[in-house]
């Protein structure tokens, strides 16, 4: 009907059980009919098969997950191709045609190697050529067994008899005409052999009840079972589809679609190869009716079901077990103690037993295992019902769901849109969350220290460029868009005008700082929200957490938009110089574009969003442009700064620059155990707004006791030393300890560089007591080495911000 279809086959092949089980369909070879349908659905356009694929989970939506097994039987695939693949396909309608599997039957030996379901033995002998014995006995209680029967005899195995719990039939005569004896009204009472099978006892039954339990002994080498059929309805019970039983096949078939599902063959109950095919086709045209591509309904076809007598229970000897989960090893007795002890229903026996909690999640043993259930309880399987049948349909590798271990693709590597520019400029890269960004950049013959002393020169006297596009940007739209924000953040957020940007903290509910930011407010209920690059995603799943499951009222689109804008940052005392060099709409002139405002115009021939904040102390702007003219604003900012002496920076100088300002860094200056007061942010905390996220966690004793560490900044008696970040300090009177430990520690480094603008290096620290330690002695300890500092405030250049508001 044209629509386009995606046909997935878990076997290598098309065709399923027509490979091995089925001789003639519709009066052609069933071969040759695969073969000649499979070539037909190839020059379709709209129709793409994956082979080695199954469907292994159906969620909402009509979301089908996929594992193709690409290489997994390839010894050396001749290209980088991973082993397996997930799909996740979301489709206007799914059709199941998951097949059935063969049901095992219980009685006493059953698990004695040898003993095999009757379609195994079929698929060993049409699939790979194997007998799977050479004298074959085959107990069944419907007629899906006699073909096995047909199909071991035409391959050379001596069938010695059919063993069936029903009547005389059709079939039963058929096998008697080609030589086969068949004991009706028989059960199997005992599995002869002790490593293998070597023969089988039989009893006689009478009104369903065994009557005679030694009437006769065969031998044999093989003992082949045929329990019926079970619908593989595992996919439709996961899409929510309820399950009805069916007492004349004595199976679960759905009843009741949940989703725009629809079932087909033999997980329609349907057994018989042509009734198969003519129940998909119609299967075919409903679906696509229901989808808006054929006009017309096909209606079901009428079948010839497979009629399943139930199995009589046979008296367990005492000495031979009767498995209903052979990879869990669950025993009819299992099941009836389970019933003893008060577990009658389905999902408690179940868990009392670990029936069907193997990797093959019961898809053999579930129907035996309710009907055992229901004997020993005098109720039918429908009685006692079914369990929940659960994804995944088969096991699935950990390394499908989370992919590769090969080099770069162990995880995703993000890079902003000026990515490839910053690499053909010499660029030296570093991880920051998922993203490469430059730490600095390195000229001709030029060592990393006099590379960021550069650029740290660049800003503080001319202008300096920097990508700054990792920075998470958040749009929150809607009319309580406000009280979000003065719930999120410590600060108030009432008095924010339009046009202009504040900045602000958030904290856990313990009162730790979790992130920080800039938020602009762009209309009445429109704001744009800055958080750190490394904690975009995580303040997103935050604010989504709290707006889903505790402030549901609030009326709040919460937008991540950090890849859809390119964010380039200038600063420096001629950045207002670089800009107004562009064309532009916007005015820059100080008295109307002042410190914490945001403009939004068309700069240099594109829409922009411009901010005027600075993480450096001196005069800066954040451009954000949508991210496809990001590379190209970024080499038209250069061209336009390059009278003005612009130079790109990386995040070492930047790093260097805040330092001297005393500006802090979530993750550097911050490990989840400092609040706003720990770090000299008091000023951030508003004593008259209402409630906000950590405020009862700052009232708590701990978070006011005397002895936590505090922010405060360090310098060493060598000026030209630079600490090591995460060196460990120590009393100056301690030092001499430091090979006898335990020596008590005050605190740790947190940030440290080179300044250039004040000619020595800097550092900040986290330092028990620390404001009240202004001017003592420390030392810090670096791998054994011991070195001076004093411990000095956290601001070490410009106290005024006079650079900031020039």
């Amino acid at each position: 009907a044209g629509a386009r279809i995606l046909l997935c086959e878990s076997d290598a092949r098309l065709g399923g059980q027509l490979g091995w089980r089925c001789s003639r369909v519709r009066g052609e070879a069933a071969e040759a009919w695969v073969a000649a349908a499979t070539a037909k659905l190839r020059t379709l356009p709209n129709v793409a098969m994956l082979t080695r694929t199954t469907a292994v989970g159906y969620y909402d939506h009509n979301l089908v997950t996929l594992v193709e097994r690409v290489t997994d039987h390839l010894v050396a695939p001749a290209v980088a191709l991973p082993r397996e693949r997930l799909w996740k396909i979301r489709a206007r309608q799914v059709i199941v045609a998951a097949g059935a599997f063969e049901r095992l039957l219980v009685f006493p030996g059953n698990d004695l190697p040898g003993v095999m379901l009757a379609s195994a033995a079929q698929r060993y002998l049409g699939q790979f050529a194997v007998q799977p014995g050479t004298r074959a006995v085959l107990f069944t209680n419907n007629d899906s067994a006699y073909a096995a029967a047909r199909a071991l005899q035409d391959s050379g195995t001596e069938v010695a008899a059919i063993v069936d719990v029903r009547a005389e039939s059709a079939a039963s005569s058929a096998a008697r005409a080609q030589g086969i004896a068949v004991e009706n009204h028989a059960v199997i009472t005992q599995v002869r052999g002790r490593r293998r099978v070597t023969g089988v006892r039989i009893g006689r039954l009478r009104k369903g009840r065994l009557h005679d339990a030694a009437a006769a002994a065969i031998d044999c080498d093989s003992l082949l079972v045929s329990g019926g059929w079970d619908p593989a309805v595992h996919l439709l019970s996961q899409s929510g589809s309820r399950l009805g039983f069916d007492p004349v096949q004595r199976c679960f078939l759905p009843t009741e679609p949940a989703q725009a599902v629809t079932a087909a063959g033999a997980a329609n109950g349907v057994f018989a190869a042509d009734d198969c095919i003519a129940d998909g086709s119609a299967a075919g045209v409903a679906a696509a009716a229901a989808a808006d591509f054929a006009s017309v309904d096909k209606p079901r076809p009428a079948r010839a079901p497979l009629e399943v007598v139930a199995f009589a229970e046979v008296p367990l000897d005492g000495r031979h077990k009767a498995f209903v989960d052979l990879q869990s090893d669950v025993v009819a007795a299992d099941l009836r103690l389970a019933a003893q002890e008060g577990f009658g229903a389905a999902e408690h026996a179940k868990r009392y037993t670990a029936t069907g909690m193997g990797i093959d999640q019961g898809k053999i043993s579930n129907i035996a295992a309710l009907a055992v259930l229901g004997q020993a309880t005098v109720r039918s399987v429908p009685e006692v019902g079914t369990t929940t049948f659960r994804p995944p349909f088969v096991p699935v590798t950990i390394g499908t769901l989370a992919g590769r271990e090969i080099g770069p693709l162990l995880e995703p590597v993000r890079e902003t849109p000026i990515g490839d520019w910053h690499e053909k400029a010499g660029a030296v890269t570093e991880p920051v969350g998922l993203w490469r960004r430059p730490s600095h950049y390195l000229q001709s013959g030029e060592r990393t220290d006099a590379a960021i002393a550069r650029e740290c020169r660049a800003v503080r006297e001319r202008a300096g460029m920097l990508d700054a596009s990792t920075l998470g940007k958040i749009e929150l739209i809607g009319r309580d868009a406000l009280t979000l924000l003065n719930r999120v953040y410590t600060n108030g957020w009432d008095t924010l005008a339009f046009g202009q940007c504040r900045y602000g903290v958030m904290l856990r509910e313990n009162g730790m700082v979790f992130d920080d930011g800039v938020c602009a407010r762009l209309a009445e209920h429109h704001y744009l929200m800055s958080t750190t690059s490394a904690g975009a995603r995580e303040v997103e799943h935050w604010l989504l957490e709290w707006l889903q499951c505790e402030w549901r009222d609030l009326a709040v689109f919460v937008t991540p938009v950090t890849a859809q804008w390119a964010t380039i940052a200038i600063a420096g005392p001629r950045a207002r110089d670089v800009l107004t060099s562009c064309e532009s709409d916007i005015d820059f002139s100080g008295s109307v574009f002042p410190h914490l405002a945001v403009r939004c115009g068309r700069f240099a021939g594109v829409p922009a969003r411009v901010l005027r904040v600075s993480f450096t102390g001196e005069l800066s702007y954040e451009i954000n442009v949508p991210a496809r003219f990001g590379r190209a604003l970024w080499e038209r900012l250069l061209e336009c700064g390059a009278p003005h002496g612009i130079a790109p920076v990386g995040l070492d100088a930047i790093q260097v620059l805040r330092a001297e300002k005393g500006y802090i860094a979530i993750g550097h200056d911050t490990d989840g155990s400092v609040t706003p007061i720990d770090l000299g942010m008091d000023w951030i905390v508003s004593p008259k707004k209402g409630d906000f996220i950590g405020r009862r966690g700052l009232a708590c004793s701990d978070t006011a006791r005397k002895g936590r560490k505090q922010l405060v900044g360090l310098t060493t008696a060598d000026a030209h030393h630079v600490l090591r970040e995460g060196a460990q300090l120590v009393a100056w009177a301690d030092r001499t300890r430091i090979d006898r430990p335990p020596v008590p520690m005050l605190g740790h480094v947190t940030s440290s560089g080179a300044s250039p603008t004040l000619g020595h290096s800097i550092a900040l620290a986290l330092v028990a007591d620390g404001r009240a330690r202004m001017g003592e002695r420390v030392a810090a300890v670096e791998r054994g080495r011991v070195v001076e500092a004093t411990i000095v405030a956290p601001r070490f250049f410009d106290l005024e911000s006079a650079r900031l508001h020039a």
